[in-house]
């Protein structure tokens, strides 16, 4: 077993739960777990510029795929599943009922992540498309109104021991967010006076986290993968609110 920290890039929607993790896989296996999280895409770029990843967790399947098509990397698995949630103000009276509405409304700011850099924005996008379908001229409302707050390059980050979705509506950036239902009620948990939202079927948009491994990355790297889809990372996947694959 090599002596070097095993180097994981995970997407940042997964940073409780790979902590947790990880802290077990340490401890059962003696195996140094080095993690680094940040958006999706992002840190598939930073890849690509020679960062030394050994294991890739991305909140989608084409960054990962994109990685394996240009080669080097294992095509991805898909380990859990997530989907879309609305977090919102106290004062934004928002069901699944009428949350197409309330998005619409010109008085409400809606705040998503970056499409491209973080798929939570990809994600929301499909949504709005999704929105078209209900209600005709809704995607060009929601593309042209949506502020992306989080997941770019230059999106401004939290202060350190703060989530970036509860501080982000802290500050009142927006009114109702467009996050994974993982992020929404872990933002609840920091600022209680948060509430989310289910999205009601017509418009849900279901997460598929891919995972890959570099090709010829050393033994604990494919240890470390087999590890997340065990039953017992699983029962811990599924306790923080993901879905299993």
């Amino acid at each position: 077993m090599t002596k070097e920290p095993l180097q994981v890039y995970a997407a940042g929607s997964l940073r409780e739960v790979f902590t947790e993790i990880a802290r077990d896989h340490e401890a059962r296996t003696g195996q140094k777990i080095a993690l680094t999280f940040g958006a999706s895409g992002l840190l598939r770029e930073r890849i690509e510029k020679g960062e030394g990843a050994q294991v890739f967790a991305s909140a989608d399947t084409q960054h990962p795929q994109r990685l394996a098509v240009a080669g080097g990397w294992a095509p991805p698995t898909v380990f859990v599943r997530n989907s879309l949630c609305a977090l919102t103000q106290a004062s934004v009276n928002a069901t699944p009922q009428n949350l197409l509405e309330t998005m619409l409304n010109p008085a409400v700011k809606l705040g998503t992540s970056t499409p491209k850099a973080d798929p939570s924005g990809d994600y929301a996008w499909e949504l709005f498309r999704k929105a078209d379908g209900v209600r005709a001229g809704a995607y060009a409302a929601l593309d042209a109104k949506a502020l992306k707050l989080s997941g770019g390059p230059d999106s401004p980050k939290p202060p350190a021991g703060q989530g970036t979705y509860a501080w982000l509506m802290d500050q009142g950036q927006a009114d109702v967010f467009l996050t994974y239902c993982t992020n929404a009620v872990a933002a609840q948990r920091e600022v209680s006076r948060l509430k989310v939202v289910q999205v009601p079927a017509a418009l849900q948009v279901g997460a598929s986290y891919g995972l890959t491994v570099r090709r010829g990355a050393p033994a604990p790297a494919e240890a470390f993968a087999q590890a997340l889809l065990a039953p017992s990372a699983q029962a811990v996947f599924v306790r923080y609110g993901f879905g299993q694959p």
